[in-house]
């Protein structure tokens, strides 16, 4: 369940919308999860006086030095291994947000909490692969996820970077959210552990198609992972709308990048 301290509730939600100057502006102050105020005083004080609060972490500098001579690579470490994305500037979705080097980093360093191995993984919105790739790296098996237009960029990274590794066989397929998802993901069929998402909320159409389509793939005992970053109130609106469906729970925040990292969870009737 929600906890009073973690800013969930749809009042405080609403307050913190009320704390962005524009819609198109990001709200640079801190939001204050106790007092449900902006503030610019570190979070971490804040999280050092309650035992409930997210932790507050930073997003670690984990991509290393190029070796390649073309712009669009990046080269990252996680788990002890190189990871070496392409990205492209024609698709959102082929560029690395905070939010995925938040979760990956996140699932490196709390593989108790959140163990992988043999689990059943689904990542929506996969974008360039990162997070599948991590996932892939901790044992999970991967079904990444995205739009028809992404998915060349999407089998190339995470094919180089899990084809020489002794891991299951990761998968890639289309996924147009709240399309067709009966028909390609029958409930009958597929089942996953965990869900993944990355930065998938922000200022576009699609908002009520992502959140069936989480609702859809979770089922008792799936876990889903969703770290995001805030900008807008769009953003601030789907989180309550997704708070008054799941049990949620706020695991990380980042506040350099304004990235929160959340729990959701299916309520029991």
């Amino acid at each position: 369940m929600i906890s009073a301290q973690q800013l969930l509730f749809p009042n405080k939600i609403q307050r913190a919308m009320d704390c962005q100057a524009e819609e198109e502006e990001t709200c640079e102050k801190q939001y204050d999860s106790e007092n449900c105020t902006c503030s610019c005083e570190s979070a971490s004080s804040t999280a050092e006086s309650n035992t409930d609060s997210p932790v507050i972490l930073k997003i670690l500098q984990n991509w290393v030095p190029r070796v390649s001579h073309y712009f669009d690579k990046e080269h990252y470490a996680y788990v002890g291994h190189r990871i070496i994305i392409q990205e492209s500037i024609e698709h959102f979705g082929a560029v690395v947000w905070p939010g995925a080097l938040a979760l990956s980093q996140y699932l490196e360093s709390n593989q108790e909490q959140f163990n992988l191995k043999d689990k059943k993984v689904l990542e929506i919105g996969a974008g360039t692969g990162l997070v599948s790739i991590v996932a892939c790296i901790l044992g999970a098996y991967v079904t990444a996820t995205d739009l028809p237009e992404v998915l060349e960029n999407l089998s190339y990274n995470i094919s180089r970077n899990t084809q020489n590794l002794n891991m299951h066989k990761p998968e890639v397929r289309k996924l147009v959210w709240g399309e067709d998802l009966n028909e390609d993901f029958p409930v009958s069929t597929y089942h996953y552990d965990f869900i993944l998402a990355t930065d998938v909320v922000y200022h576009h159409a699609a908002l009520d198609s992502l959140l069936a389509t989480m609702v859809y793939f979770c089922r008792p005992g799936t876990v889903l992972l969703w770290a995001n970053k805030f900008r807008f109130s769009t953003d601030y609106e789907f989180l309550e709308k997704l708070c008054n469906i799941f049990n949620t729970t706020i695991l990380a925040e980042f506040p350099e990048s304004d990235v929160k990292l959340l729990k959701a969870t299916v309520r029991e009737n």
